[in-house]
């Protein structure tokens, strides 16, 4: 077998961290009612305030089969309005779904924010960030 490359230890290291954040994060948005994939939907629809099913699921941590079934389950629960103009479905957020969606963020905010504010300073936060964020448009250019 061959030695790992320090980039595929990174990846790795990338990869665990993630997994373990989305299982803690899914615990602890529990209290919310929603999953962290939900979570991220809400986010997204929040944001852009109507966006199509296919925009959304570009954006979202979601595959294109997954966010269907979701906004199913996302609309029976009243978080969101789907509409359809052609064969363009649009999707925004109710009133329920904004309430959840601002009941939720300070505190999933606060949550992710601690996995790094616990164990790096401010400097070396802002150090991976760049990293981070070179590393992604990187990645970005071979898609």
């Amino acid at each position: 077998m061959e030695k790992n490359t320090l980039g595929s230890l990174i990846w790795l290291r990338i990869i665990r961290f993630t997994n373990i954040s989305n299982q803690l994060s899914n615990e602890f948005l529990k209290e919310f009612g929603l999953t962290t994939a939900q979570f991220d939907v809400l986010v997204q629809i929040q944001v852009y305030k109507s966006i199509t099913q296919m925009e959304l699921a570009e954006k979202a941590t979601v595959t294109q089969g997954g966010i269907s079934r979701m906004l199913t389950r996302l609309e029976k629960e009243g978080y969101i309005n789907r509409t359809q103009d052609w064969k363009t479905k649009y999707i925004t957020l109710t009133e329920s779904g904004e309430a959840i969606v601002n009941k939720a963020m300070p505190h999933q905010l606060k949550f992710q924010t601690s996995f790094f504010e616990d164990a790096l300073t401010e400097s070396e936060q802002k150090t991976l960030y760049q990293l981070m964020t070179k590393v992604h448009k990187n990645s970005l250019k071979k898609q």
